[in-house]
């Protein structure tokens, strides 16, 4: 048995104005690795490799030489090997990891029978997996019609995208809606991405208390010293994002949530490690009684299916960041859904995966 792969490259267009503070999303960009064994080739595994440009620490210039480099490497590896994943690492330049997490999808994929089955877990079988619903930014109408839309929708927590519109408006959408809900029993997430300035934060954070957030994520910019003592301080629970970008080693790993002490971290498999790096951030943090949660980074439902499964690995408590899988015009019809604030698989639909049987 020889393992052989192949590398396509796929332009993905949002079907509405994706903006957050660090700017608009016309589109997003992902490479998929298919791998196969030469005897049988037309049973494959998928992976997603997909780097968020101006996040990714692999957003590079020479991205695609390196992902494609990793799948002439391919044939190094052993299905059956009992370190499979740790081998695959070997592979992959150190700082590569949305490649490192497509490659562990396509060849557990491509291990179990190349049916697109990462885990087999609950998942698969149907159980649902609760998630937030996102609100992107836009100006206060848009932000207000898309919260209402979630909500009708079934969705009990609300993620808002917030540190791009005045801060006074923003603070109207979560009273808005608030007052209007305020029979229902809502939970609001904030995402910052690192918008606040450090000297005006921690007072932000008193003023949004007043709405009972839940959490938010990395309210200012990764790397700054303030954050330790705005974790301590903050009447808001701050959730760690940005700031894990990078971090690879499990000793940096303790030595970061050791330093700073958030109430959570947000673990984003092609972006914090792939899936061996997703489980050991888990696994730290639960040793420090850390809470955390699982997201995608806007990955199509190939990135998005993988992330899923891998989240139905562990018993889930609170809705997950997996909601992403209707932003795109051309994305791949597949068997996941959402309904009423959930994500579930649907072994009554298909993938069509068409333009995958001849790369």
């Amino acid at each position: 048995m020889a393992l052989r792969a192949s590398v396509s490259k796929k332009v993905f267009e949002f079907n509405f104005t994706a903006r957050t503070s660090r700017g608009r999303m016309k589109n997003r960009v992902s490479w998929f690795m298919k791998l196969w064994d030469d005897r049988d080739p037309a049973v494959f595994g998928l992976g997603e490799c997909a780097p968020l440009p101006g996040l990714s620490i692999d957003d590079k210039p020479d991205y695609e030489g390196v992902v494609n480099q990793v799948a002439v490497n391919v044939g190094r590896l052993d299905l059956s090997g009992p370190e499979l994943l740790k081998d695959a690492a070997g592979i992959v330049p150190e700082g590569y990891p949305s490649i490192l997490f497509g490659l562990e999808t396509a060849l557990l994929d491509l291990k179990n029978g190349g049916k697109r089955m990462i885990f087999d877990n609950g998942f698969l079988a149907g159980k649902p997996i609760p998630i937030n619903g996102l609100v992107w930014m836009g100006d206060l109408d848009e932000m207000l019609q898309q919260a209402s839309i979630k909500i009708e929708e079934g969705f009990r927590c609300i993620k808002i995208k917030v540190g791009g519109l005045n801060f006074e408006k923003e603070c109207d959408i979560l009273n808005y809606i608030r007052k209007k809900y305020f029979r229902e029993d809502i939970t609001l997430r904030l995402d910052a991405n690192g918008a606040f300035k450090t000297d005006e934060a921690l007072y932000k954070l008193y003023d949004l208390s007043k709405y009972k957030i839940h959490s938010i994520e990395q309210p200012i910019k990764p790397r700054q010293p303030e954050l330790e003592e705005l974790c301590r301080k903050s009447p808001i629970p701050v959730a760690l994002d940005e700031e894990m970008i990078g971090i690879q080693s499990a000793e940096a790993k303790r030595e970061l949530l050791s330093k700073i002490k958030p109430q959570y971290i947000i673990v984003k498999p092609g972006l914090h490690g792939g899936i061996r790096g997703t489980q050991e951030w888990i696994s730290i943090a639960e040793s420090m009684n850390i809470g955390w949660w699982i997201t995608s980074a806007l990955e199509s439902n190939i990135g998005l299916n993988a992330i899923c499964q891998l989240t139905a690995n562990y018993p889930v408590s609170i809705p997950q960041g997996l909601g992403t899988g209707k932003l795109y015009d051309n994305n791949f019809e597949s068997p996941l859904e959402v309904k009423k604030g959930e994500i579930f698989y649907n072994q009554k639909l298909d993938w069509n995966l068409e333009e995958f049987s001849e790369t």
